[in-house]
């Protein structure tokens, strides 16, 4: 085709024909010999095959320099006729190829130069025409490309530093707490155990001003034996829950509008939140090989059995490991996920919330945030939105079961007793 030489020919195109049907192609037919060369061996120099200069690719049909191109393409539209004064024998290099421009332009045919290849003006023109409306394309797809405008990327930027100084995966500073009492070893050594202190006294994160009275185990723990009556987990997970909300408040008090809030609507939203925040922040815990909650490695492992023995019922455990099995599988990233807990805080429903009009506002707010970076960062991944939605709705389920056995066990004497004086007070229970 077009007169290759003895090596076959493939050929680079551009997207379109001319009128006579020649492809429009400035730098084309390639030898696949050379290819398959290059393609092995990349760091090999490209040498000009006319003057030996440094090649800039292949021009119609052969590695040639930019000086070397530009000669023969002139010389074929002026249609050239060059005489050499030393017999046609002259050699050619990058230094003298100005010279005897008869045994250059005799160099560029040896090489394999095609004057089939050169476009005339108009196919030049077209070819910049294609090339700059891609060139426009592409910039249209640019501009169209979803992206996080500053403020989006400064909230994201402010969960994720408020969700790490408030979650600690190894609970390195959960030590003041009631042992687990399980049926063998404990976890940890319960001479680390210390009597938990009502956590709305304690601390400024209280949802209630009043003070309120210390929890005692001065009685003692449970034992193992007792375990179906006394609830032997109870003690020690009331501990986990409490110092949870203590983690979620902390979180809460970071997310970008919360504290303009009133202080009425900051504790009508954390008081019916809480539990949902802590589902969500457990899951980065949650190991689907066993179904348990690692927390701080090897020191706390709890599973559903654990569970069972704080006095909680299949009615809420097998939806919840439903949901955190689900919620894992989504494979969040982490800006995803502390968007989720953020809009799961912040919702205007909530129960005594005041000003719904101004909750919903940073609420939406951080759903446009949370959809503009799906968008950015699951192509494709329309469904991903919806089914984060979706979680915070099975939330709403699981906290109103976890709420009716919490406040069962709050009504029952010898078990309220095993609760926090913040525990009490999230689930709706005066502290007597």
């Amino acid at each position: 085709m077009f007169g290759c030489t003895e090596h076959a020919c493939s050929f680079i195109v551009y997207g379109s024909l001319n009128k006579n049907g020649k492809q429009l192609m400035e730098t084309t037919a390639v030898s696949t010999t050379t290819l398959a060369n290059d393609e092995f061996d990349r760091n090999v120099p490209r040498i000009c095959g006319v003057c030996g200069d440094k090649a800039s690719g292949f021009h119609f049909n052969a590695m040639t320099c930019e000086g070397c191109k530009g000669f023969f393409r002139r010389s074929m539209k002026r249609k050239a006729s060059f005489t050499c004064p030393f017999n046609g024998s002259c050699t050619i290099t990058k230094d003298n190829r100005r010279h005897c421009q008869a045994c250059r332009l005799k160099r560029c045919v040896d090489i394999g130069m095609m004057k089939e290849f050169i476009l005339t003006d108009e196919e030049v023109q077209r070819k910049k025409d294609l090339i700059q409306r891609r060139k426009d394309e592409e910039a249209q797809r640019e501009a169209q490309r979803p992206r996080l405008s500053e403020e989006q990327s400064q909230v994201i930027a402010t969960l994720v530093e408020a969700h790490h100084k408030t979650y600690d995966d190894s609970y390195s500073d959960f030590n003041r707490f009631r042992p687990p009492v399980r049926e063998g070893p404990v976890t940890r050594s319960a001479s680390r155990a210390a009597s938990l202190h009502s956590l709305s006294d304690a601390s400024s994160d209280s949802f209630s001003h009043s003070p309120g009275k210390q929890t005692s185990v001065s009685g003692g723990i449970p034992d193992s034996d007792d375990d179906g009556s006394k609830l032997s987990m109870l003690p020690h997970l009331a501990d986990l829950v409490s110092y949870s909300i203590q983690k979620v408040i902390g979180f809460a008090k970071m997310i970008p509008g919360f504290r303009e809030l009133t202080a009425e609507d900051q504790i009508a939203l954390l008081k019916s939140s809480a539990i949902e925040v802590i589902m969500l922040r457990s899951n980065q815990s949650f190991n689907l090989e066993d179904m348990s909650w690692s927390c701080g490695g090897s020191d706390f492992k709890y599973c559903v059995n654990d569970v069972t023995k704080a006095g909680h019922t299949l009615e809420l455990l097998e939806p919840l490991v439903k949901f955190q099995v689900g919620l894992k599988k989504l494979n969040l990233h982490e800006e995803e996920h502390v968007l989720l807990m953020a809009i799961c805080l912040l919702s205007p429903d909530r129960p005594g919330v005041q000003d719904h009009g101004r909750i919903e506002t940073l609420q939406d707010h951080l759903s446009e945030t949370l959809q503009a970076y799906i968008q950015l960062h699951h192509p494709g991944g329309r469904l991903v939105y919806a089914k984060m939605i979706q979680k915070l709705a099975d939330l709403r389920s699981l906290n109103e079961e976890h709420s009716k056995q919490y406040r069962s066990l709050s009504f029952q004497p010898e078990h309220s007793m095993q609760l926090t004086p913040l525990v009490l007070e999230v689930f709706g229970s005066e502290v007597s």
